[in-house]
């Protein structure tokens, strides 16, 4: 999720919580445009095997120094890191963070991604809708220059998101009823854990086309390395 000067880290909280068996609960998720809706925290602690086939896909293509921005439990770096791939995990929780060294992460920092910028890359991997941290439309162009200046030369972005139109409704002629204001993928969401609640906070799901004319609004290449089953895809940015 994106940064917050007054979050309570509650997503942190139940990962460190199932880290440490301190009676982890679900976390509640709901946005503006669907229900609550619960998730088992043991899903963040998934092994390679678990993971849906992007999410195997994005770790299989990793190449040389990999950073993984927003880690969450940090599943997919320690894949990576018994892979022997030079791997660096940063989040903004820091409970997110103590669980990912518990876990035996060797390199794992409460960082957020815009105030890093002391080392390139090869591969920048962002994983379970990973274009989420822009937030709205109206950061990507901010994002999208500082992820471009952490590639070394050659090197690649990962990322994965979902198109979210199918969530609509249709009319009779099978338009989609999206809003008349914004971009359909920008929704509000809401976290609550054992009995508390997350301020809401704005997370983005962006169709491949508008990822690809972005990506290309600033000097990248965008290709399409798969999909998945329900509207989610996998997609490759360099230059």
């Amino acid at each position: 999720m994106p940064r917050n000067d007054n979050m309570k880290d509650l997503f942190g909280q139940a990962i460190l919580d199932y880290q440490t068996n301190n009676f982890p609960e679900n976390l509640l998720t709901e946005t503006n445009i669907s229900e609550e809706d619960e998730m088992d925290v043991a899903y963040l602690f998934r092994s390679f095997a678990e993971m849906p086939k992007i999410e195997q896909k994005a770790l299989q293509l990793c190449k040389g120094k990999v950073l993984d921005i927003g880690c969450g439990a940090g599943s997919h770096a320690l894949y990576l890191q018994e892979k022997n791939i030079d791997i660096t995990a940063i989040d903004i929780s820091e409970k997110a963070i103590e669980a990912c060294k518990l876990r035996g992460i060797e390199k794992a920092y409460v960082r957020d991604i815009l105030d890093y910028s002391e080392e390139k890359f090869d591969t920048l991997l962002l994983l379970m809708n990973g274009t989420g941290i822009f937030g709205k439309l109206n950061q990507i162009s901010k994002y999208m220059t500082h992820l471009k200046s952490m590639l070394n030369e050659g090197g690649q972005i990962l990322i994965d998101s979902s198109d979210l139109i199918y969530m609509y409704d249709q009319d009779e002629d099978g338009a989609f009823e999206i809003p008349a204001t914004g971009y359909y993928g920008e929704l509000t969401f809401t976290i609550s854990y054992k009995n508390e609640t997350e301020k809401p906070f704005d997370w983005l799901y962006l169709d491949y086309n508008t990822l690809q004319n972005a990506a290309h609004a600033h000097g990248l290449n965008c290709e399409l390395i798969t999909e998945g089953e329900h509207f989610d895809y996998l997609a490759r940015l360099s230059f």
